[in-house]
């Protein structure tokens, strides 16, 4: 199936918007675990069992796993999850941004090493270093647009022939970069207004918006933002407030509810919950 094609199923069958973020930090795992890399498969495995129904994907972030040299924990979680939970879209979180044969390398890790459904990588360096991802067809390709990072604007606003390079962005990818139809765009959910414009410009393309929970943004301003017109078209993505509810034994419960409160409160504001 292609990762669309898998997302519009997820969102329909756990009648959600959530995604998980999988940043596992060793410095705030909950006391049962021991704070160590061989730990981080059975912290993720914990959330996962937990959440799998409230959500529609999951996005481990590659840095919290390389940084500990648990790269073998990060391929634990994702076999796991394709063993267990198949339809769930896994979003490997990695940002990668570079040219030619290294890029085609970067896109083999993601899709042929991991297995992930889609990946996020920076489109700055211009279309021959997204190209290596775009031809897997079938796999999703996330790509920077409108970030909700403090600095975002530095760039991101910059004003280039009377508009902002993020629509500038926008356009390029939704009109020249879509053929397969197998891109999305990050657009921070600390940015409502931004993401209004985004959508105006990119249609029913799907957006990842990070920023919810631990950076508040406003889950009724970006519902009202970013939508599309059957309630879907956003995957939002949370990771500390979830991951982090609990530093007890109950951590997994409390990941659980945490996640069900926020799908909740998203439901709320949807044209088609």
């Amino acid at each position: 199936m292609r990762f669309i094609e898998k997302l519009k199923a997820a969102w329909k069958q756990n009648n959600s918007l959530v995604c998980v973020g999988l940043d596992p930090d060793l410095a705030r795992f909950p006391s049962p675990l021991e704070k160590k890399a061989s730990s981080i498969f059975a912290f993720n495995k914990a959330i996962i069992d937990a959440t799998h129904d409230l959500v529609c994907a999951y996005k481990p972030q590659i840095a919290y796993f390389a940084s500990e040299s648990a790269e073998d924990q990060l391929q634990q979680t994702l076999d796991y999850l394709k063993a267990n939970y198949p339809h769930i879209p896994v979003i490997l979180d990695s940002k990668r941004g570079d040219i030619g044969s290294t890029a085609e390398r970067y896109a083999a890790e993601a899709f042929v090493r991991y297995g992930a459904d889609a990946v996020t990588i920076n489109p700055y360096m211009g279309h021959d270093s997204a190209e290596p991802f775009l031809r897997y067809a079938d796999k999703g390709v996330i790509l920077l647009c409108r970030t909700s990072n403090s600095g975002a604007g530095d760039l991101q606003d910059m004003m280039v022939d009377g508009a902002p390079l993020f629509e500038h962005v926008a356009r390029m990818i939704a009109e020249k970069w879509n053929g397969n139809r197998n891109c999305m765009l990050v657009v921070g959910a600390t940015w409502p207004e931004q993401m209004s414009r985004i959508r105006s410009i990119v249609g029913d393309m799907p957006l990842l918006v990070p920023g919810v929970g631990a950076q508040g943004g406003d889950v009724e301003a970006l519902l009202k933002a970013g939508q599309t017109t059957d309630g879907t078209g956003l995957v939002i993505s949370s990771s500390r407030a979830i991951l982090y509810a609990s530093s007890g034994a109950d951590f997994a419960d409390a990941a659980r509810a945490e996640t069900l409160k926020l799908r909740e409160q998203i439901n709320c504001f949807r044209k088609a919950a």
